[in-house]
Order: structure tokens, then C-alpha cells, then sequence
């Protein structure tokens, strides 16, 4: 089977499409043929092994390979057709169609992928192709964690910092179905995104310090690592939640305090990915209450053109490698 792999840590240049063995299913596993990835920045630093929160660095070095990466496959969250099932698999069947996350095996960079049939793995959405469905649970399934935890009650004010991002544009699009007045930060490229999907308000960071407009909020929803943590909790209401999706570990110590010795709550508890919450989101798809935003699909052979574009960050939505059968799949 083909797959797009990494021999090295590096730049772009270091992603190869190639042929590769085709796994084999075991008893509790089901072998799926995928059709679309979603191409993440945690795919882009895991390639070139740079991270903007430093205090994982090596634990992720052993866990992942410290000369060269352990598994040469990327890829987290994807789309796709059972094609097989173990003896044991009891609840997919060929012809199924998936969507979820592969966990830390990774993988989803090629035409299959072996996973146990217990990872969050549901199925599609009825009304969305398979790369918009691949673009789905890294961001939503992060977002539906966080704001789930901020108990967001209708009416509250809630800003969504980094909103044009994987996580950020399903936050605003989570935080107004939840009755949130939703203000969106980001680049002024992606202002007419985040107000088409929901946002009621748009600040272009570029121009404007959202933590010393004088304006308060009740949630702030933050996945922008070098954010002011001081700032953002003085933007808040009193009882206010500071929802951080990218903390780091100084962050992860302040909001400890933060939370026990003031009025306001400071979050940082990681995603689980658990699949009733993409049942929730697949309920919430198909009900028109959300959907992702796909910016450009790329083919396995333009792999490195897909990750300089998620480096960029002048993508609008999410970036999808496509396989090519896929779209006769979506037919």
C-alpha cells in the first residue's frame, strides 16, 4: 500500500510518499481503508520535532524516538471504510464507515489502518464527505472537552483565542450552539471565516490586545501557547473560566492557585477523545448545529505542500491529505 512516511525529523521536505507493507487485523482489531486525514500541528511537530510548549520535550523524544521517529507514519484523525474485522470484533463490519482517532499508534497517513475495534472510532456523519468528517475529531473533540467543562450557560460572553485554528473554529461554532455571545481572535485573513460560522464578534490580534481593551468575559477559550496567562485572567468576570488548550507547565502551576484562592476557574485538563463525546459531535453535525471547515485537500503525493501550509497559518479551516479513492467513496 502507498503511505506517506519520515525516515528523520525536519523539515517538510523530509515527508515521502512510498510503498509500504499492508497491515493485517488482528482478532481485535478492524482494518480500515482510509480515505482522508486530517494534516495537524501536532503532525508538523512531531515531523520536525519543534513544540511551542516546551515541558513535554522529553518524554515525547523517548516515547517517540530520539534520533529518529519510532513510527514513520503520522497521522492522528481520519476517515475511512471497514474492510475487515477480527474474529472478536463484534461491532464493525465491512463497509462500515468510520470516523475517529488513532490515538497514539498514529497511522492514518496511508490506504489503511489497523486499530483496535475499542479506540473512538463512529460512524460517519450522514451529511459530510470524508475529508470534511477527517477534519472533525481532533478539533471538535477539544473543544467539546473544554467548553463542556466551562458549564457555559446561555447569554455568557465567551472569547475563543486562535478561533480560525483545528480546535478554535469548532469552539465558536460549540460555544453559539451552547447560547454564547461568541468574540473570535485571529489573523484578519480569517475574520470573514469565524463570522460566517457563527462568530458575533472579530479581533485581529494584530491590531488589538483583546487583555487591555477593558472589555470582560466570561470564558476565555485560549490554544495560543505564548498567550499573557495574567492577561487573560484579568479579562475575566468575576466567577469567570480560563479554558488552556496549549498550557505551559508555568501555566499548568499558576492555574492551580488560580483556582483555589480566587473567584475564577483556570482549566487545563486534557481531551480523553471519547467516543460519546464524537457521538455528540456526530449527533450535532447531522442535526446542522456544526461542521468543519475544510481549508484544501491534498493528495498523499503533496504531503510536504500540506504541512507548510498548516505552518503558515494561513490556512481557513483544517488541512486534509485525500486518498485517491476517496473520491469515489463520497459518490
Amino acid at each position: 500500500m502507498q503511505a506517506v512516511i519520515y525516515k528523520k525529523y525536519g523539515s517538510p521536505d523530509v515527508l515521502q510518499c512510498q510503498e509500504v507493507v499492508k497491515p493485517v487485523a488482528k482478532d481485535d482489531e478492524v482494518l480500515i481503508k482510509v480515505y482522508a486525514a486530517e494534516v495537524t500541528k501536532a503532525d508538523c511537530e512531531l515531523r520536525s520535532f519543534k513544540f511551542p510548549v516546551k515541558w513535554f520535550w522529553l518524554p515525547l523524544r523517548i516515547a517517540i524516538g530520539f534520533t529518529k521517529p519510532k513510527k514513520q507514519i503520522l497521522g492522528g484523525y481520519f476517515a475511512g471504510e471497514v474492510e475487515s474485522a477480527g474474529k472478536d470484533v463484534a461491532k464493525f463490519k465491512p463497509g462500515d464507515q468510520l470516523f475517529g482517532t488513532t490515538n497514539l499508534r498514529f497511522g492514518a497517513y496511508a490506504e489503511y489502518v489497523c486499530l483496535p475495534a475499542s479506540y473512538t472510532l463512529v460512524p460517519k456523519p450522514h451529511n459530510m464527505s470524508f475529508a470534511e468528517a477527517s477534519a472533525v475529531p481532533l478539533g471538535g473533540l477539544n473543544a467539546l472537552h473544554f467548553l463542556n467543562k466551562a458549564n457555559i450557560q446561555k447569554g455568557e460572553k465567551v472569547l475563543v483565542n486562535g478561533a480560525g485554528g483545528s480546535i478554535g473554529t469548532f469552539g465558536v461554532q460549540i460555544a453559539k450552539a451552547m447560547g454564547a455571545v461568541v468574540t473570535a481572535v485571529d489573523s484578519s485573513i480569517k475574520q470573514e471565516m469565524l463570522l460566517r460560522i457563527g462568530a458575533d464578534h472579530f479581533i485581529d490580534y494584530s491590531k488589538q490586545d483583546f487583555t487591555k481593551s477593558g472589555e470582560t468575559y466570561d470564558v476565555i477559550f485560549n490554544m495560543v501557547a505564548n498567550r499573557s496567562y495574567s492577561g487573560c485572567i484579568k479579562a475575566l468576570k468575576p466567577n469567570g473560566r480560563y479554558l488552556m488548550a496549549n498550557p505551559r507547565l508555568s501555566n499548568m502551576l499558576r492555574s492551580v492557585l488560580t483556582s483555589k484562592f480566587s473567584d475564577k476557574t483556570a482549566i487545563f485538563a486534557f481531551a480523553g477523545e471519547k467516543e460519546e463525546e464524537l457521538l455528540a459531535l456526530k449527533g450535532m453535525i447531522e442535526a446542522g448545529k456544526i461542521k468543519s471547515i475544510v481549508d484544501k485537500v491534498y493528495s498523499f503525493e503533496q504531503a510536504a505542500e500540506a504541512h507548510r501550509r498548516v505552518e503558515t497559518e494561513q490556512r481557513l479551516g483544517s488541512v486534509v491529505i485525500s486518498v485517491n479513492h476517496a473520491e469515489q467513496a463520497d459518490k
